[in-house]
């Protein structure tokens, strides 16, 4: 069955600024889906929109045809997984917990984990490089650690759609590297993925579709290799692009400021 994430005519309003306008999107089938925007073009709301962790002042998000706001909140959480925006942990819990917590809601009323749910654990903590950290404290991780420590919480649990909001913020090069292309390989195995991302050049060699709001409005939807453009980035972003195809694949050098 192909899942689909639907979101029709979304206003979200802060007092007396808009910061979603009317906006309506598909998000259909497989694939890892970047959002782009400038600072304060409505990029996180819109995440948490879609994610059913805030309400619209109009509009609605559907998950396969059925309203999320009618969804409940058990059968929500197993279907999708949310990582936000620099995450922080508090709780002295090691980080095998705090990946363990995503299984959450498909744990049994009662009893531990199965044989199963401790590989499950153990396989994400190692596709994450976090093994070695399995029984380190989580507030004791960096920056970076702990974003890697958030994505295998939500994926742990296996979820059909993934919302993950700027994923290789505080990350290393390599881990970069290695988060961009694990959420293009999970959407290639059949999950709906949307991440913000900052990096045009992670999102034109990795993403498949691309979304790119301008001011709390849609300005472009559609196959990346379509719509990243040097007149979309000027748009977006306000500065002249260069998008050169290389070996590695596609590169965006941002030249000057308008």
């Amino acid at each position: 069955m192909t899942t689909v994430l639907s979101a029709r005519n979304l206003t979200v309003r802060r007092g007396q600024r808009t910061i979603l306008d009317d906006v309506s999107i598909t998000l259909d089938g497989r694939g890892l889906t970047a959002l782009i925007g400038a600072n304060g073009a409505g990029k996180s709301t819109l995440l948490h929109c879609l994610a059913g962790l805030l309400k619209p002042d109009a509009g609605e998000v559907s998950l396969d045809g059925k309203p999320l706001a009618v969804w409940k909140d058990r059968e929500l959480a197993k279907a999708r997984a949310f990582v936000p925006q620099n995450p922080h942990c508090d709780w002295p819990i090691s980080v095998e917990r705090l990946v363990a917590l995503g299984l959450t809601p498909v744990l049994p009323a009662f009893g531990g984990f199965s044989a199963e749910m401790t590989a499950r654990v153990g396989k994400v903590m190692a596709d994450c490089d976090l093994t070695g950290h399995r029984d380190q404290p989580a507030p004791t991780l960096s920056g970076g650690e702990l974003s890697r420590a958030m994505l295998a919480r939500a994926l742990v649990g296996d979820p059909a759609v993934l919302i993950v909001d700027e994923p290789t913020t505080g990350l290393d090069p390599r881990h970069a590297l290695d988060t961009m292309g694990r959420l293009k390989a999970l959407g290639g195995e059949g999950r709906l993925i949307i991440a913000a991302v900052h990096d045009l050049t992670l999102a034109a060699r990795h993403a498949d579709r691309l979304i790119a709001l301008s001011e709390g409005r849609v300005v472009a939807h559609g196959p990346i290799g379509e719509v990243l453009k040097p007149e979309l980035v000027h748009q977006v972003f306000g500065v002249h692009a260069r998008i050169t195809k290389t070996q590695d694949g596609p590169l965006v050098d941002l030249l000057t400021r308008v």
